[in-house]
């Protein structure tokens, strides 16, 4: 019997439940998936707590990586017995489990170099750092960049690509510890945001100019800083909110604090077309494969571990990526 955590109502870590559940055959355009490990992302707490409204009740996780078991017809992108590894929204939910039907289209079948703990952990992240790094602004060798949770799994993966794109690092973290592992890949500069006043260290670092661009992922603690960080004609990239979504905002802001730019980039909408989604992962898979950028696995979970996992993961023990271990 298959195993697989679900949820029935929204709330706090304790919700999920691990059970049993039954596989069945795939139908039209549908594989049934071994997983040998699952992603642990932050957006997984955003079903769960109702931030993203889904019907219930409902599977958990978005990413994984296994082996294909069988084919529904029609499918032709992939085979019995491929190793591949997905990610999505909506259409991949479901992915904390043993065994599951999907469909075949998010699948990406994986090469030889890149083993399936490491795609659990870096599909999601790594295609986001992907589309970061080389689709929302064009880069230019000594550019600066502002990255908020900087020790965390997309902030690891950013800050060795942008070292590659000859870019300047300037991360936030929350403790020494982290501040060493940031510095580890590639931040120039880390600043503690437990003591430090991140726009004033920023503007500091840079002379009083600010930085080209910022990723924040935290939101509503960190948006003013954030703004504040920016040189004339910057970039905020909201990427995540972590601490709570931005309320209220009035966009003369941007006016006023130098004709900045804001966006909110989805990664749905940077892997849709088939081409572009083939570039991010062939890039990303290149870089993985050949040592370029390290994917750090710093926790790994029992699937029934889920409700543990969200504890640690909201109450930032984390560093890193982190898998369930089927």
């Amino acid at each position: 019997m298959a195993k697989a955590v679900r949820f029935y109502e929204t709330g706090a870590p304790e919700v999920l439940r691990y059970e049993d559940v039954e596989v069945g055959e795939p139908g039209p355009g549908e594989v049934r998936l071994r997983h040998v490990a699952v992603g642990l992302n932050y957006a997984d707490t955003y079903f769960r707590n109702g931030t993203y409204p889904i019907p219930l009740p409902n599977g958990m996780g978005v990413e994984a990586a296994g082996v294909v078991q069988a084919v529904g017809e029609g499918v032709s992108n992939v085979a019995v017995g491929d190793r591949v590894t997905y990610t999505g929204f909506l259409n991949t939910l479901g992915a904390y489990s043993t065994e599951r039907l999907i469909p075949a289209a998010p699948l990406i079948k994986l090469p030889d170099t890149i083993a399936f703990e490491t795609a659990a952990a870096m599909t999601m992240r790594g295609l986001t750092s992907a589309y970061l790094m080389r689709r929302i602004h064009d880069f230019k060798a000594g550019d600066s960049i502002l990255l908020h949770a900087a020790a965390g799994g997309v902030g690891l993966i950013v800050s060795q690509w942008a070292k590659l794109l000859g870019l300047t690092v300037i991360g936030t973290v929350s403790s020494e510890a982290k501040a060493e592992v940031a510095r580890a890949h590639g931040c120039d500069h880390t600043i503690n945001y437990s003591h430090e006043d991140v726009a004033s260290r920023v503007r500091e670092l840079t002379d009083g100019v600010g930085v080209n661009v910022v990723f924040d992922s935290v939101g509503n603690n960190t948006f003013m800083g954030s703004l504040d960080s920016l040189k004339r004609r910057g970039l905020l990239v909201c990427v995540g909110t972590a601490s709570g979504p931005i309320e209220g905002f009035n966009p003369q802001l941007l006016a006023m604090k130098g004709s900045l730019y804001m966006t909110r980039p989805a990664l749905a909408d940077y892997i849709a077309d088939p081409a572009e989604k083939a570039a991010l992962t062939g890039e990303l898979f290149d870089h993985v494969g050949s040592g370029r950028i390290k994917i750090e696995i710093n926790q790994h979970y029992a699937l029934q571990d889920a409700v543990q996992a969200h504890r640690d993961l909201e109450s930032r023990k984390t560093t890193g990526s982190s898998i369930f271990v089927i």
